[in-house]
């Protein structure tokens, strides 16, 4: 697969890379330190190789590192030509000062915040703007509503969220809208009741979980949406060595089922002398309704890895086997 290849998405002109760079690893989700954040200067570098080795997609959001995400984005994407890359951000969370903890990310230059929803017409314009402040670029070319569905704020969604993405959208202030989710069934309503260009889904569709396989994908190919595909190690169990150890599973501790079923994939890989991370990057892109996969990476090494593993090339027996071994659905594309 090639790696860079470029998807047009809606049509104001954005475009994404097959293999784009999520934004969440280089700043931390959100927590107070961070978790395993990076160095500040690994951070910049890992950014700077991803669009070296060819990587212009990438996609950040105010909730990530509460604001750090998007000043090291703006940090090192502000040192190239605006048209050289495409950035993808998110709103329906603002961030405020931490009352709780106060002080300051010196290395960042921004002071402790934390994120809260507002999917009001002014928390999304906020938003929006306050994240281009923080990172110094001029424009966001993908804006998704981040998670709605964490706090069940549907009916806000529809009645001013997308409205005002879609009148950003009019005016090109931005050139393609959506929603990123850790869901397909509430981004399905969306795409019904509004045109939007492309969901960032998390998980749902991966070499492990085809829960949005039967229902949303055709239903995304049925209105011309995008999805890119977010999670796709499904929180580190796709991508793991050792599945004997502790693992993740939707961001939470794995389930037996998942990791019995993870083994089985890993045996068929193993098998065929594939690294399962190949298999977990190329799976998704191999359907007409995705564009994009979008791994997160907190080192130019693991950047340098994904593109590898996109390239890879991977015999068609191996995915035959999974399907054969009911692992995969039993017609759905491979590469």
């Amino acid at each position: 697969m090639n790696p860079f290849e470029s998807i047009p998405i809606g049509d104001q002109g954005a475009e994404v890379t097959r293999l784009g760079m999520g934004g969440v690893f280089i700043a931390g989700r959100g927590s107070a330190d961070g978790g395993d954040t990076p160095a500040y200067d690994t951070s910049l570098a890992t950014i700077a190789k991803a669009h070296e080795a060819g990587i212009k997609y990438f996609d950040t959001a105010p909730l990530y590192g509460n604001g750090r995400s998007e000043k090291r984005y703006g940090k090192v994407l502000g040192g190239y030509p605006r048209d050289s890359f495409v950035l993808s951000s998110k709103v329906g969370r603002v961030l405020v000062p931490d009352v709780s903890d106060p002080g300051r990310w010196e290395v960042d230059d921004i002071p402790h915040l934390t994120a809260q929803f507002d999917l009001t017409r002014d928390g999304i314009m906020r938003a929006l703007d306050e994240g281009l402040e923080r990172s110094g670029l001029d424009y966001v070319d993908i804006l998704y509503l981040h998670d709605p569905d964490v706090e069940d704020m549907e009916d806000a969604a529809n009645a001013t969220a997308f409205p005002t993405m879609i009148e950003l959208r009019d005016q090109g202030v931005v050139k393609a809208i959506g929603c990123g989710m850790n869901q397909w069934q509430m981004p399905g309503r969306f795409i019904k009741r509004f045109d939007l260009d492309i969901i960032l889904l998390a998980g749902r569709y991966t070499l492990l979980d085809h829960d949005a396989y039967p229902e949303f994908l055709p239903l995304c190919v049925e209105k011309n949406v995008k999805i890119a595909t977010g999670g796709p190690y499904n929180s580190g169990i796709l991508a793991a060595q050792d599945l004997d150890g502790p693992l993740a599973f939707n961001y939470e501790q794995a389930a037996p089922q998942w990791i019995d079923k993870a083994r089985a994939l890993k045996s068929v890989c193993d098998a065929h002398g594939v690294d399962m991370r190949a298999a977990a990057l190329q799976f998704p892109l191999a359907h007409p309704a995705v564009a994009s996969v979008i791994p997160g990476a907190a080192t130019p090494a693991q950047v340098v890895q994904n593109v590898e593993l996109i390239r890879f090339e991977i015999p068609e027996a191996m995915w035959s086997e999974m399907k054969s071994e009911g692992l995969i659905p039993s017609d759905a594309p491979t590469p």
